[in-house]
């Protein structure tokens, strides 16, 4: 069976420390020509620094929009769940507990090279044929540019994928993630049987 583009890239990362072992013997080797060297170097940056990042011109007032990519990732990549763990920690803090990675899907969004957001997707333990937004966190510097809700937009398409009818989540005491919940067209609802806090807010998205 043919590998997906995420399995690809799964594999991928999994040489990420030998590439770059590779890439430093490149540059360090005297016998080497100049531009393989240079190349190797470039590629040793842009692997620990990020490319120049790519802007598109905003209409309204002239002001640069930094563009950021989502993509989806394979949890159970050691690579990927550090990065993962490492934006949840930044994000959340001790707040909340470190989900499990290698369960459901999960998405980061970068800004060139570097990881800003990442939100993931599990099946639900609480509503029939639902998915459960288990996670989103975007670092504070990268608020306010709809990362969030793209991420949102991006687990919508992968639960049609799934066959699920809705997903469902949580907010608690968190006025910014329960707009944005809201511009998404996610609604509150009352569960049989309330899995958080008696102050918890409970959403809904019907996907079918």
């Amino acid at each position: 069976m043919a590998k997906t583009l995420v399995e690809i890239r799964s594999l991928a990362r999994s040489h990420t420390r030998t590439a770059i072992r590779v890439l430093v013997g490149i540059m360090r080797c005297k016998d080497a020509t100049p531009a393989a060297r240079v190349s190797a170097a470039n590629a040793i940056l842009d692997r620990g620094w990020g490319k120049a990042t790519q802007a598109l011109e905003n209409s309204g007032d002239g002001a640069l929009e930094v563009i950021h990519r989502i993509e989806r990732v394979i949890g159970n990549d050691d690579d990927v769940a550090d990065t993962l763990g490492e934006l949840h920690q930044l994000t959340f803090l001790d707040a909340a507990p470190v989900p499990e990675f290698d369960q459901g899907h999960w998405w980061l969004a970068f800004r060139g090279t570097e990881p800003v957001a990442f939100a993931g997707i599990i099946p639900s333990t609480h509503v029939f044929n639902a998915g459960y937004f288990c996670r989103v966190g975007v670092l504070g510097e990268h608020c306010g540019r709809r990362l969030q809700l793209r991420l949102m937009r991006a687990m919508e398409a992968r639960a049609r994928l799934n066959g699920w009818c809705s997903i469902i989540s949580d907010t608690t005491d968190n006025m910014h993630s329960a707009n944005n919940f809201i511009r998404a067209g996610y609604r509150l609802f009352n569960p049989k049987a309330p899995w958080a806090w008696p102050h918890t807010l409970y959403w809904r998205k019907d996907v079918k």
